[in-house]
Order: C-alpha cells, then sequence, then structure tokens
C-alpha cells in the first residue's frame, strides 16, 4: 500500500487543517488506518486511528476533543481534522496503515507496516 499524506501547511494558534492521506489500495477498506507525528527532537508519537468500518475510534489525549479522525472509502482517503491548534502540535504527521491491527495496537507505531512520506504542520503564535 502506497500512502499519500497531504494538506499539511502553516497555521496560527487556535486554527484548523484538514491532513488527507490517499491509498493506492484498492482493498482499502481492509486496513486500519492511523496518523502519527513527530515533532522536532521527540519521539514518534501516535495520534489516532481507525477501524475498517469507520465505527471505532481512538485518540491520544493531547488531541482528544479536537482532532477528528474519518475515512471515505469509496475515495480509497483517511482524514484528520484538526481544530484548536497549538504549538504543540507542531509536527510531521504521517499516515499509517495495516490490515492486521488489532484494537490494543493502535498506538503502537511498530504495529504498522505501511507509512506515508508525512506532512509538515507548523502552528505559530
Amino acid at each position: 500500500v502506497q500512502l499519500q499524506a497531504s494538506g499539511g501547511g502553516p497555521v496560527q494558534a487556535g486554527g484548523s487543517l484538514r491532513l488527507s492521506c490517499a491509498a493506492s489500495e484498492r482493498t482499502f477498506g481492509r486496513f486500519v488506518m492511523g496518523w502519527f507525528r513527530q515533532a522536532p527532537g521527540k519521539e514518534r508519537e501516535f495520534v489516532a486511528a481507525i477501524n475498517l468500518s469507520g465505527g471505532t475510534t481512538d485518540y491520544a489525549d493531547t488531541v482528544k476533543g479536537r482532532f477528528t479522525i474519518s475515512r471515505d472509502t469509496a475515495k480509497n482517503t483517511v482524514y484528520l481534522q484538526m481544530n484548536s491548534l497549538n504549538l504543540e502540535d507542531t509536527a510531521v504527521y504521517y499516515c499509517v496503515a495495516d490490515s492486521t491491527l488489532i484494537r490494543s495496537s493502535w498506538s503502537s507505531p511498530s504495529a504498522y507496516d505501511y507509512w506515508g512520506q508525512g506532512t509538515l504542520v507548523t502552528v505559530s503564535s
């Protein structure tokens, strides 16, 4: 599976962005999809994940209530709507996918086989 993330860029604190991730695989519906991020000098961290049907989602505590993950199977695309952005949200955001994950593994970066190239989000005051 090839993943192409887009939608990053500069934004002011308090603003919003929507990231998109287009998957090349026609069996997109068979993959758990997620987002991770990595800020400068920090380890990669889990942001959000969504199950095959889109009916179940998980979020990191740091983004819960501000970010929303969703998927459009017809478009082979997963989205990350980011609202109320703050300086700590500045990072490279990576789209991820895996066909075998159980929910307890969703937050582990090593559990995902497929990673996109990343898109940079820069939040300024």
